[in-house]
């Protein structure tokens, strides 16, 4: 029978010229496609290893490398493969011709015009960063491992017990027989049938997500006469998982809100190059925060992780990279790549649906766009009948959009209050979408505010990305989410800060700063705690901005989150105590000069803060000189009219200064102006006036820019 043999240890890794031994996982970009540099390396690398003949029919098996290689035995070539996410083997045995083999492996993490993706909001970290095994002792009669990397063991369980076998076998002949047993988490033999597709289970206890995660393993052993010649086994679990437009979700039965985050998986300082410990560690922060579903964007995630879900008990939204910019030239990879993830990853009853494409239409769509996507549609419901798929929107595709009626179910992402007008509009955009789309079951797939560590103030507001906007921020949504009843779930973008090469912005390079936890998991945001107040039932209290030990002297407003019915909150002779939910704000606390011990307390939780009491803020707390702050207007639509209630270039400059907003969030890279006597002559004057000076040198599209920016702050 088969046997796995792990070569991750030992390899040359070339790059540029430059040799240096490694082991795997591995990645070449794991520091500079992080923001040590305003680029990283994207190109080819070499990986080479002395590998030895072995007994038998030998299979090389790659568990994910980005973004294709070309794998060589001997000089020569074995095969190729394009798609940086998935697993995928080639058999060898005909090219380990010597007791000691020279295997070359060629990555490229170039972009590639073939293949999806090609430009997107994350790093694409080059190398072989997972497992690579030598599968040997294969017999003439196997499981197939061609078959798109996948077990070759398709089960397809219903609530009723029964349960549907495919398997594809190699080498098949007459006196090839295969037998399938289902035991239970006990290890107890349940059922038994040869060579049939439909076993029968008594009674099945059903996976039941968070609250009972209970798996099945089902064993295929394959004989050839009287003689084993190879077994695969897979778990499994039974569950039902329907959607309705109206009502939500329902799991088994049940009604459940799909309370999720989204995840990337790369980390700081190592990229994609993780172990089971990392993934570990994840899903224990997901679990902490309250989540009971994930969204693995955009990509297909290690197959330990889906198995840790399916343990755990998670709801998953795997998907493919098609995202971004669309092109008819990658459709094949498109299909390649979804056909992998699917028959890879059908078993887990972690997974609930297949996502086919996100924000697709970013840049606009092409006119085979949709043709396009019904053919992934199509072909997920091909490999799976039993699971929905999936689709993620971006704002400006319209909800009329016949983009909207493909998948079964469907996302959109959406940034109000941070890339675009004030977190309000959310609350209306959902109005028009159910208008407009009575019968889409809906979800919010994305939906976040970046928090850099370090940025604090007294008025936390939209653009600083301070921790405490971010906190406001999904205070917001969450009420609109749990108001929302048809909303079958959300997904915050997103549970870790992560790469991505592309952006520099909020005094930070090359990272998204949109994280509940920090990009080494070690700093858990105030953010995390206001989803951990909502979703949690670990009763727990935490002081907002409590790593901001600076306060200005005087009489201060302190938030404190929590999940218990009431909060206490004690500084010096005050003392108050607040009835409420999840936020209880303290209003007059007195901050003197020097330490001041701050005591939040809640049921049996305690948490103190020892603040120290100073006449201003430093520097470090807002954003530094030249920092980006224009974030609001990435997505806003060219302004029609102007809403009175909102600043505008009609108003005077010393009407804007006078904001809050404003001051807080240009007060880091213009405070000296705002208090200098020129900004006295300049009051008076309407933005608009000064905009029109021919020595400014603006455009109208600046002009445009100016007033969206403005538009999305209120009077």
């Amino acid at each position: 029978m088969r046997k796995y043999i792990s070569i991750n240890e030992g390899w040359t890794f070339e790059k540029k010229g430059e040799k240096s031994t490694v082991n795997l996982p591995h990645t070449w970009n794991n520091l500079d496609g992080q923001g040590s540099e305003p680029t990283y390396y994207r190109g080819k690398c070499t990986y080479t290893k002395i590998i030895e003949r072995q007994k038998g029919k030998t299979w090389l098996e790659f568990k994910g490398v980005n973004a294709a290689c070309t794998v060589y035995i001997n000089g020569n070539k074995v095969g190729s493969h394009l798609g940086g996410y998935s697993a995928f083997r080639f058999e060898v045995t005909d090219f380990l011709s010597s007791p000691k083999n020279f295997l070359t492996v060629e990555v490229d993490n170039s972009p590639l015009r073939e293949v999806y993706p090609e430009t997107a909001d994350f790093t694409f970290y080059g190398g072989i960063y997972r497992d690579v095994n030598l599968i040997t002792e294969v017999e003439k009669q196997h499981f197939s491992l061609d078959d798109c990397g996948s077990s070759a063991l398709y089960i397809t369980p219903k609530m009723n017990g029964d349960v549907f076998v495919k398997s594809v076998i190699s080498g098949y002949e007459t006196g090839v027989r295969v037998l399938y047993e289902i035991f239970d988490a006990d290890g107890k033999l349940v059922a038994s049938a040869g060579n049939r597709v439909r076993l029968h289970v008594e009674n099945p206890h059903l996976w039941n997500g968070l609250e009972d995660p209970y798996l099945y393993t089902l064993r295929a052993t394959l004989f050839m006469e009287s003689r084993t010649v190879d077994r695969v086994e897979s778990r499994f679990g039974f569950r039902e998982i329907r959607f309705d437009a109206d009502k939500g979700c329902f799991l088994n039965g049940k009604h459940i809100k799909l309370k999720g985050v989204s995840r990337h998986q790369d980390r700081e300082g190592l990229g994609n190059a993780l172990t089971i410990n990392e993934h570990r560690e994840d899903l224990e922060l997901i679990r902490e925060v309250g989540a009971n579903s994930i969204r693995l964007a955009h990509y297909q995630q290690a197959e330990e992780f889906y198995s840790l879900c399916d343990e755990m008990g998670f709801l998953v939204w795997a998907e493919v990279p098609v995202i971004s910019r669309f092109s008819k030239k990658k459709q094949a990879n498109a299909l390649s790549q979804l056909e992998e993830l699917i028959k890879q990853n059908m078993n887990h009853p972690s997974i609930f649906c297949w996502g086919i494409e996100n924000e697709i239409t970013i840049q606009g769509a092409s006119p085979v766009l949709t043709d396009s996507i019904e053919e992934l549609n199509n072909l997920a419901h091909v490999l799976d009948v039993s699971r929905p798929t999936t689709c993620a929107q971006l704002t400006m595709c319209p909800p009329e959009s016949e983009l909207n009626n493909i998948t079964d179910i469907m996302g959109y992402n959406h940034y109000y209050g941070w890339y675009m007008k004030t977190v309000d509009g959310i609350d209306e955009w959902l109005k028009k979408f159910k208008e407009a789309q009575p019968k889409v079951p809906l979800c919010l797939s994305e939906y976040g505010a970046e928090a850099v560590i370090g940025y604090f103030s007294d008025n936390a507001v939209q653009g600083d990305y301070s921790e405490g906007y971010q906190s406001r921020f999904h205070e917001h949504y969450l009420n609109v989410i749990n108001s929302t009843e048809w909303l079958w779930g959300s997904y915050v973008w997103n549970m870790f800060d992560f790469g991505s090469s592309m952006r520099n912005e909020g005094g930070v390079r090359g990272r998204n700063n949109k994280g509940l936890v920090t990009f080494d998991r070690k700093i858990k945001k105030d953010a995390f705690y206001m989803y951990k107040a909502f979703w949690s039932e670990e009763k727990f209290v935490h002081i907002e901005g409590g790593r901001y030990t600076l306060r200005r002297i005087g009489k201060r407003t302190f938030r404190v989150i929590s999940n218990c019915p009431e909060v206490t909150l004690k500084c010096g002779r005050y003392k108050k105590t607040v009835a409420g939910e999840h936020v209880f704000t303290f209003e007059d606390v007195p901050i003197k000069e020097g330490n001041n011990k701050v005591t939040a307390v809640a049921g049996d939780c305690e948490e103190t803060i020892i603040f120290e009491g100073v006449e201003g803020y430093p520097a470090s707390y807002s954003l530094p000189d030249g920092a980006s702050t224009m974030v609001r207007n990435w997505f806003v639509p060219k302004s029609e009219s102007i809403n009175p209630e909102y600043l505008s270039t009609e108003d005077t400059i010393g009407e804007i200064l006078k904001n809050d907003d404003v001051r807080g969030m240009v007060s880091g890279v213009a405070g000296k102006l705002i208090s200098s006597p020129l900004m006295k002559l300049v009051a008076p004057i309407k933005l608009k006036t000064v905009l029109n000076l021919k020595f400014i040198h603006i455009n109208n599209d600046m002009k445009e820019l100016a007033q969206q920016f403005l538009q999305t702050i209120k009077k």
